[in-house]
């Protein structure tokens, strides 16, 4: 099966996470004629695969990649339904096409190729999770603890997630910001809002808070990535009066930190500021604090130079390296060995009529092949493979 036909099957597969929906059946059937030793790892109901072919002793290749998908939303906003994998002319269409199902087809095909064309002085690894769009805690993160526990071993690792801005080999990730998010509950005291001096205005306080939240910058960046920042994404009370102070106000803010912080650095300021406000205003304020990932950075070495070699040659493009972009599982990597990111144009993902160009997939699938050969030369050269 091709990538493009294989890409269709695993659209059709209505996998929005956790859920795989029937992928890891295509995909094992895919490997059932290979070398490849096929595993599944499934951890508190998340289901995952992990493939190797040649011994877990010799030098370690890995592309990593996830099946799950968000919910397409209203279909009827679709112009064709959002798992149908339909190709209408130089397109692929379907809830995944961009992020990731296509990477996922690019690196399976391609190191079946390789694999038939080569002796396995070497070793190729797939992690495919399907929990990688939801809480992102059974998935990657099980066939890494897995890993472990089985001695198995990775050198390189690359995440298929769309990260070209423009056009097929403009951008390579080597590294992503932290997530945090701070759920604040501000509590005051309701009150006639004629007689504001006799209530809690919450609603000012949040104010008040997010004023000093924002006063100045986090900072203004570090070497290799841009200065963090700070956006606050709700503010939400169930008043629905027009004369009545209400008595709370839930807060919600999201901060993407650079190197330049810690998640815990970044929480005991929140704290302090908020215990500041509390006292100015009178109020009380409880914070819930979700750190989804802290600042990753892989050297930009052997892996990073292998890989945009590649990339130049098949698209003549002098791929940049950035740090750009939400969280991704690369940040579960880190801890493993070096790991880069590099897949498709990702203007559609998440979309309604998300769709990607056929030419795109062959060629992402001719690059992932590519790196693998050349990964495969350097190892019977003998060469030093430094991060």
């Amino acid at each position: 099966m091709d990538s493009i036909n294989l890409t269709s099957q695993l659209i059709k597969c209505h996998s929005v996470t956790p859920e795989e929906a029937g992928t890891f059946k295509v995909i094992k059937e895919l490997f059932k004629d290979t070398d490849f030793k096929v595993y599944e790892i499934n951890k508190n109901g998340v289901k995952n695969l992990f493939l190797r072919w040649g011994s877990k002793q010799l030098p370690t290749f890995g592309f990593s990649g996830h099946i799950d998908v968000v919910n397409p939303g209203e279909i009827s906003d679709w112009k064709s339904n959002p798992f149908s994998g339909k190709i209408i002319g130089e397109e692929i269409y379907g809830r995944g096409s961009v992020d990731m199902k296509s990477a996922v087809a690019a690196f399976c095909t391609a190191a079946i190729s390789v694999s038939k064309q080569t002796t396995p002085l070497f070793s190729i690894a797939l992690l495919i999770t399907s929990d990688e769009e939801g809480k992102a805690k059974d998935g990657t993160k099980a066939i890494l603890e897995w890993m472990d526990k089985e001695n198995e071993r990775m050198d390189f690792c690359l995440v298929g997630e769309p990260t070209c801005p423009e056009e097929l080999g403009d951008m390579i990730k080597i590294g992503r910001k932290g997530s945090l998010t701070g759920y604040f509950s501000i509590n005051g005291k309701q009150g006639h809002s004629a007689y504001p001096l006799l209530a809690i205005n919450p609603i000012h306080a949040s104010m008040d808070l997010i004023k000093l939240l924002t006063r100045k910058p986090l900072d203004n960046g570090s070497e290799f990535f841009e200065p963090s920042t700070l956006v606050t994404t709700s503010i939400s009370t169930k008043n629905k009066t027009n004369n009545v102070i209400p008595k709370n106000i839930e807060m919600i803010i999201n901060i993407r930190f650079n190197d330049k912080h810690t998640g815990k650095k970044i929480s005991d300021w929140l704290k302090k500021c908020a215990k500041n406000i509390e006292k100015l205003t009178k109020t009380k304020i409880n914070i819930k604090i979700n750190i989804s990932g802290e600042p990753f950075f892989s050297k930009p070495g052997y892996l990073a130079k292998l890989v945009k070699k590649s990339v130049k040659k098949y698209t003549g493009i002098s791929a940049t390296f950035s740090t750009t972009g939400g969280t991704s599982d690369a940040r579960y990597i880190i801890k493993k060995c070096p790991v880069v990111e590099f897949g498709l144009v990702g203007k559609k993902m998440h979309a309604v009529d998300e769709s990607i160009q056929i030419s795109q997939i062959i060629g992402l699938e001719n690059i992932y092949t590519d790196i693998l050969n050349a990964f495969y030369d350097d190892v019977k050269k003998g060469k030093a493979l430094k991060c």
